[in-house]
């Protein structure tokens, strides 16, 4: 089904609702920071840390913060304004926010105990799900000319998967905070990924009241985002904390199941399986490199016979800085995975693989083999320099004179 051509985007509103976001996160950070060292929300010196002096944390007040302003002017403006008269989600994604975020304040100050951060987690997720944030239907790939058909789930079953992919997605973002930056860029990234396919979504449904929850909730979490980085990009001078990393990740997962459940299958046509699948797809994205890490993590422990969640100095983000690569340097990397992965996936949703399915793989795989380069330069240009080293070595020896062997008279 063609685009509805005479439907526009309500860009100007988005740009306000992302600015806002930006301009009161970065304003509200020195704040946050001050406030943080006040009350002793500091970040002690571990050995498995990559800082060498104290910084405080709990920076994920800022981000909420402005997230929350966004959102809530955004319920004045006159197209976005819909979203919040037909629909609660919005406010349920802030009351979560609201609970998440102060669960992750008391472990910035207090260093709560797993058990209890993961009942905070699976409060908010609750929560959420309360206001009407539910994976309430799968889609089923089939034969049929629409590509499929859509299987609904009840209230307990979509409750407990909503519950189940809140709490992935927050403690992916909380495993993956381990560099200056690295976490608020990524998000970011993973965020756009979202605005831009659930503002494709919106554009083909034409409806606001509907699909307009979504690409509303990753505008206005791009914003924080972006807000936050210039304070917290190598070297930081604030850290995102609990408070921020499981906020975040409950923000992508409220974004993510509301572009979801609002897909709308007759403008996707054949590519209704791809398209409904995308946003989840971005989500799996987003915690690839954290669960991997993870997983890599767990075998690398139980070979040496330590416990799995023994804390070391080899995840990913480690073995980046100790192959060569600076922290910075290392965190453009991941931001250049995080790109690579997030946009691959959301693009399932625009081309259609049926026409473009070379193009597509050429410049995925292009792609791949700069991310690969990238990650392993410093190796290849070690090894390049020590070749030289024994190529000069080998050249020098050869030019010295041969000693002359002395006959005796």
């Amino acid at each position: 089904m063609a685009p509805v051509s005479d439907y526009a985007i309500p860009a100007r509103e988005y740009a306000l609702v992302f600015a806002s976001a930006l301009i009161v996160t970065f304003l509200l950070t020195g704040v946050v920071r001050t406030l943080a060292v006040k009350v002793g929300a500091v970040t002690p010196i571990r050995d498995r840390d990559v800082h060498r002096t104290p910084v405080p944390r709990m920076g994920g007040v800022a981000v909420f913060a402005g997230f929350s302003v966004a959102v809530l002017m955004a319920m004045n403006l006159a197209t976005l304004g819909s979203a919040f008269r037909t629909s609660s989600e919005i406010m349920g994604v802030l009351a979560a926010g609201a609970v998440i975020c102060a669960v992750g304040v008391l472990d910035d100050r207090f260093d709560l105990d797993a058990v209890t951060k993961l009942a905070g987690q699976i409060l908010a997720a609750g929560v959420m799900a309360l206001f009407g944030v539910q994976v309430n239907r799968v889609w089923v790939p089939s034969d049929e000319p629409s590509g499929g058909s859509l299987v609904s789930l009840d209230q307990t079953q979509s409750t407990l998967i909503t519950i189940l992919l809140t709490v992935i997605l927050v403690n992916a973002m909380n495993f993956i905070d381990g560099l200056d930056g690295l976490l608020a860029g990524v998000a970011l990234i993973s965020g756009l990924a979202v605005f831009a396919f659930s503002a494709r979504q919106l554009y083909l449904s034409a409806n606001d009241t509907a699909a307009s929850q979504a690409p509303l909730i990753a505008a206005a979490l791009v914003g924080a985002c972006l807000g936050f980085l210039p304070h917290n990009f190598s070297p930081a001078r604030i850290f995102m904390g609990d408070s921020g990393a499981m906020f975040i990740g409950l923000a992508m997962a409220g974004a993510t199941i509301s572009a979801t459940s609002k897909l709308d299958t007759s403008t996707f046509g054949p590519r209704t399986t791809i398209a409904f699948l995308a946003p989840l797809i971005v989500a799996l994205a987003v915690v690839f490199i954290p669960i991997l890490d993870f997983l890599l993590a767990v075998i690398r422990r139980t070979r040496k016979g330590l416990h799995p969640f023994s804390a070391d100095k080899e995840h990913l983000h480690h073995r980046m800085l100790s192959i060569g690569h600076t922290q910075r340097q290392a965190v453009l990397i991941f931001y250049l995975w995080a790109a690579l992965l997030a946009g691959s996936a959301v693009s399932l949703a625009f081309v259609d693989l049926s026409r473009y399915l070379g193009i597509y793989l050429l410049v995925v795989g292009g792609g791949l083999v700069l991310a690969v380069t990238c990650s392993a330069w410093p190796r290849v240009r070690a090894a390049r320099l020590s070749r030289r080293q024994r190529q000069d070595t080998r050249a020098a020896e050869s030019a010295l004179p041969t000693p002359s062997i002395g006959h005796p008279s």
